[in-house]
């Protein structure tokens, strides 16, 4: 009995090792990218430090492919799929950290993991130091990982690289995709690249066209605008500049930012049903409406609570809904500094924008969050449970809403999405206590907890790298679990304990 489970457990590592040393040759591939912008522009140092993240990338990956060779035509099993994903995210951000941290523009190799996994999670909460006068090929990389980040690891290997290998859909759920756009998961994967490669041109397009228009030498708008780009559609909110979107002091360029805001936060399905010409699922979509609804409400709030902080209403609109927006689709765009958060907004709007960064955006998104899908089925099921009261006990409620299809509100569903939500609360209070307790403002605190769990990347202020390692820590946990929404790291956890069991 003890040889046999033995025996099964090490295929099952074999499986993850495979999959893992898979996903990670892609990332390297990736990174190539970042190392011809920086020959380009003659960064020696830079280029250097990137070629031996590329090299760390092939040589772990080449030995993890080997060890796993012999189980590629076999089928994945529940546990290896989703503890893959886990630990495939977790090894790709320490590699990835490598040259962020040998480029000199990190206090330490903390630091430039904690970037590099909010880069990943689509977070946008930056530890990076003098940024203004970043290498280019470190600033293309930092947004190369955004852009990886928000399709995901492991679906871009199913894009590109995987074959043979049968039960991948575990694989794809693991991160926190719930559903497909065709039975096939590496077509659904291909669909969704191909999505995103689309809205990559033309949103480059528009944002380089409109550099130009504001000043900007030509190699520049298309360098900041492909990096804002993946700022905004991978909702991740990094920037190629200290100030962040308040760099370019545009209307007209804050207002195609948050359309790519939209757009990113918007179900990858509902984007191929829109592009193919069903426009009516768009209207008729339960977790569209939720979303815009909630983003609504809370900015509409949020603009009353903020009434006498701006000099006119016009301003005022302007900075509520851009930040309450960013907060709500996860993107973390900021035409503010960190500290006016704290000094400027009253804790009434702090609460408010700690709700939206929460909740979120859509699932299958690039977006973080608890998510507008599971807000609409709460809903929902309390509309049913309030029709079940009203009627007579002998009357048969059955209570359906519409995404991508007709749904029956199953108490499966209800439950399932109950869980997480409770999963984000008790995850958000963990990171809130844990900045009171070393010394930040309880609004503060709740404020950085939400943001990082919700993969957002506004900042009161505290993310910083002054801030106490363990915090660093505990953000690092947060958009981790936060991205892969728990089961997959949960999964993982499980699944080194019973390897670790079984010997």
């Amino acid at each position: 009995m003890y040889n046999t489970k033995f025996k099964e457990g090490h295929i099952e590592l074999k499986h993850v090792l495979y999959m893992t040393g898979k996903t990670l040759s892609a990332i390297g591939i990736v990174e190539i990218v970042a190392a011809i912008t920086s020959l380009l522009y003659r960064e020696w140092n830079m280029l250097f430090n990137l070629m031996i993240g590329i090299g760390l990338f092939f040589i772990i990956s080449f030995i993890f492919i080997f060890i796993g060779r012999d189980t590629k035509e076999e089928r994945f099993s529940w546990g290896a799929g989703m503890s893959m994903v886990a630990l495939t995210w977790a090894l790709g951000a320490l590699i990835s950290a490598v040259p962020p941290y040998l480029s000199g523009h990190f206090a330490s190799y903390l630091d430039a993991f904690f970037e590099v996994m909010s880069g990943y999670t689509t977070t946008g909460l930056v530890l990076i130091q003098d940024l203004d006068h970043a290498p280019m090929g470190l600033n293309m990389w930092r947004h190369l990982i955004c852009y990886i980040g928000g399709q995901g690891m492991v679906l871009m290997t199913l894009s590109f690289l995987s074959s043979g290998m049968r039960g991948l859909l575990k694989a794809y759920m693991g991160e926190a995709r719930d559903e497909q756009i065709f039975p096939n998961v590496m077509h659904t994967a291909r669909i969704i690249w191909s999505v995103s490669l689309l809205y990559l041109i033309l949103g480059t397009f528009a944002l380089t066209i409109n550099g130009i228009l504001i000043g900007l030498p030509l190699d520049m708008a298309f360098f900041r605008g492909l990096w804002m780009f993946l700022g905004g559609w991978d909702t991740a909110g990094f920037a190629p500049q200290s100030q962040n979107a308040m760099y370019f002091h545009s209307l007209s360029y804050e207002i195609v930012c948050m359309t790519l805001m939209i757009l990113g936060t918007i179900n990858f399905a509902l984007h191929y049903f829109i592009l193919t010409g069903n426009y009516k699922e768009g209207i008729r979509n339960a977790e569209i409406k939720s979303l815009f609804t909630t983003v609504t409400i809370l900015s509409f709030l949020g603009a009353v609570a903020l009434r006498g902080i701006y000099p006119n209403g016009l301003v005022s609109f302007r900075k509520t809904f851009y930040h309450f927006l960013s907060a709500h689709t996860g993107t973390g765009f900021a035409t503010i500094y960190s500290q006016q958060f704290f000094y400027e907004w009253n804790d009434t709007a702090i609460i408010l924008i700690t709700i939206a960064m929460l909740a979120g955006g859509s699932v299958c998104s690039t977006a973080g969050g608890i998510k507008a899908l599971r807000i609409a089925i709460l809903a929902n099921a309390l509309v049913n449970d309030i029709k079940k009261m009203i009627k007579p006990d002998s009357a048969v409620v059955v209570e359906k809403f519409h995404h991508l299809k007709e749904i029956t509100l199953h108490d499966r569903l209800v439950r399932n999405a109950s869980i997480i939500i409770l999963l984000y609360i008790v995850t958000f209070s963990f990171g809130t206590l844990a900045g009171t307790f070393l010394g930040y403002p309880l609004k503060a605190a709740m404020f950085e907890s939400a943001s990082a769990l919700g993969n957002v990347g506004l900042s009161i202020g505290i993310t910083q790298p002054s801030m106490p390692d363990a915090l660093k820590i505990i953000y690092i946990f947060m958009m981790w679990v936060g991205r892969l929404e728990f089961m997959s790291v949960i999964a993982l956890f499980a699944f080194l304990f019973k390897e670790a069991k079984e010997g």
